[in-house]
């Protein structure tokens, strides 16, 4: 037999849920906040001897875009990456242009291979990162040397190894994004 104070409880659990929706300004904020906030990160862990620390908020976006990948428009790698050029120091360009060939991309990789699982997105997420890192080495007319390729390696194999935590993360951060609020009125 059910007691009285379980079916209250019930009731109170399912009556918060009614009436609720996502909020339109986090719906649409969070990506985008999330994957600038990858771009700062960045600049607080910085290396005195080499850089380790792995282009962040990059591999926030290629999280995005592999988890959602309807959400982000294909254009979104011109602002973010040109904040991320601010940010990061690089030559004004290189991420903007890095970013929108890695959305047209995947896009294209969208349309040719529409079922994918988590080892695929993984495995193009590493494909990215690397490219990302060695296109961006050589777009900052940095000399490359066998010691500045020996010096890249380990900041390469810590980005695609953090790639799963950044899936867990926008995973997290998009339930967040979707969680309903309160509606007033």
């Amino acid at each position: 037999m059910i007691d009285r104070r379980s079916r209250v409880t019930r009731s109170v659990r399912y009556r918060s849920g009614i009436n609720r929706e996502p909020s339109p300004l986090r719906a649409r904020t969070v990506p985008y906040a999330s994957i600038m906030a990858g771009s700062l990160l960045p600049f607080f862990l910085q290396a005195d001897v080499m850089p380790l620390a792995p282009p962040l908020g990059f591999i926030m976006l290629v999280a995005w875009r592999l988890m959602r990948p309807g959400l982000l428009p294909i254009w979104v790698g011109v602002p973010l990456g040109l904040f991320d050029d601010l940010v990061s120091g690089q030559p004004i360009g290189s991420a903007v242009l890095l970013w929108s060939f890695t959305m047209i991309a995947f896009e294209y990789l969208e349309q040719r291979v529409p079922w994918r699982g988590f080892w695929q997105d993984w495995f193009t997420a590493g494909l990215a990162i690397v490219f990302y890192i060695l296109a961006a080495m050589a777009l900052s007319r940095a000399t490359v040397s066998p010691a500045l390729a020996l010096a890249v390696l380990p900041q390469i194999a810590v980005a695609v190894v953090l790639y799963p935590v950044f899936a867990r993360a926008v995973s997290w951060l998009d339930r967040f994004r979707l969680a309903r609020t309160r509606r007033i009125g």
